[in-house]
């Protein structure tokens, strides 16, 4: 079986082409820039990466087009023709309340996408134009969409409810819905595997740490709380959104610096973060090689991001009633060994004792606590792709 899997973004679709006899990649990359000037394709197959190259993309049809057209070319391609593809398997941000799990999407489903796209406004649009597109280029072939909210639909009233006037949930389904659900949830299963335990007899903490970053307390399988809220806003500090921070601070930004709620809320989207406190950028790549070099504020931003994954490790295991596992996944999560080691460092507490030799290694899962540790603490590159494409496997089996 082969599926295809779709993220599509607002000016971007990248692709996956996985055989699900092994799980391997047979072809990946992505269309850029659709609806800008100059498009570009970049594609690599299983055995070699070729050089970015211009492609005509104007719209979401053509850049589907694109990434069809090449997955069948006689150059560049790895399938004869479109058949071979048994599936596509679309990222879709936003379920809302309705799908605690992956769907085969049919008229009705597409109708609730749609619906719940008030919530997330910038990513369920040009998830549906991948859809569509995909359903008119290769027709009689099945869609299933994977949802970032569904894991957390498992989540419990006391978690996901806010302290609001109760009106406000039952009007516009305000609540905590929570995102990266697909990564979170292949972390923790990579990690009870890691373990060599079944991951309903577990207890973990997954941290995904990139430029958006979230957290979830993952009790038996299922997610009971996540610091992704409403909107990906809430939570942890990332690379430009501030995360958790008193609400009546809008308010006073607007009065004091005579901004629109739109400017504000560009700042706490935009320029908060890593890169609103430290003044350097938003890539800790950066930060680091500016810390190393005596700048406080880089420091800093790293700083209060480590205090906070902390804090939130120590709420959930809490929550949990106890910790098994910490789960590091995402660009930063996999690759930032200082950042790692500031955040396992403030967990003693919690019987975590780091290897530090162990924590050098990057982008590859490994155990990085000692075999004295009471809680264990693993590197999970994330594979999101996969998730995809075995959700999409799993419901059509």
């Amino acid at each position: 079986m082969k599926i295809l899997v779709i993220n599509s973004g607002s000016s971007s679709v990248k692709y996956q082409l996985i055989d699900m006899t092994d799980e391997s990649v047979m072809a990946n990359g992505q269309v850029q820039r659709i609806g800008l000037d100059s498009q570009i394709l970049r594609h690599a197959r299983y055995d070699q990466k070729y050089p970015d190259r211009p492609c005509v993309a104007h719209d979401h049809a053509e850049a589907l087009k694109v990434v069809m057209d090449v997955l069948t070319d006689k150059e560049l391609g790895v399938i004869d023709n479109l058949s071979e593809i048994s599936a596509i398997g679309h990222r879709v941000v936003h379920g809302g309340e309705k799908f605690a799990c992956s769907v085969l999407i049919d008229e009705e489903v597409m109708k609730a996408i749609k619906e719940s796209s008030d919530l997330a406004p910038l990513h369920n649009p040009p998830n549906i134009l991948g859809i569509e597109v995909c359903q008119k280029l290769m027709p009689g072939t099945p869609n299933v969409a994977v949802f970032d909210t569904a894991f957390h639909q498992t989540m419990p009233e006391e978690a996901f409810i806010y302290p609001l006037p109760y009106e406000y949930y039952e009007k516009y389904r305000i609540r905590r819905y929570g995102f990266h659900g697909t990564s979170h949830k292949y972390a923790a299963q990579t990690t009870a595997e890691a373990m060599k335990r079944p991951l309903e007899e577990l207890k973990i903490v997954t941290i995904h740490l990139g430029n958006g970053s979230s957290m979830a307390a993952v009790r038996y399988g299922k997610s009971i709380d996540t610091t992704m809220g409403f909107t990906p806003l809430e939570g942890i500090p990332m690379g430009t959104r501030c995360g958790s921070i008193d609400p009546a601070i809008v308010q006073f930004l607007m009065e004091k610096e005579g901004m629109s709620i739109d400017e504000v809320m560009d700042v706490l989207n935009k320029k908060s973060g890593l890169a609103g406190v430290s003044g350097v950028g938003a890539d800790t790549r950066d930060l680091v090689d500016s810390m190393n070099k005596g700048n406080k504020r880089a420091r800093l931003s790293l700083d209060i991001l480590s205090y906070q994954v902390a804090k939130y490790v120590g709420a959930y295991a809490v929550a949990m009633d106890g910790l098994d596992a910490i789960a590091f996944t995402g660009g930063i999560g996999t690759y930032e060994v200082c950042v790692r080691e500031n955040i396992l460092n403030r967990l003693g507490v919690l019987g975590v004792k780091l290897d530090s030799e162990k924590n050098q290694i990057v982008n590859k899962i490994v155990e990085i606590t000692r075999e004295d540790s009471r809680v264990k603490a693993y590197v999970i590159p994330t594979n999101e792709e996969l998730m995809i494409a075995r959700e999409t496997r799993d419901l059509l089996k």
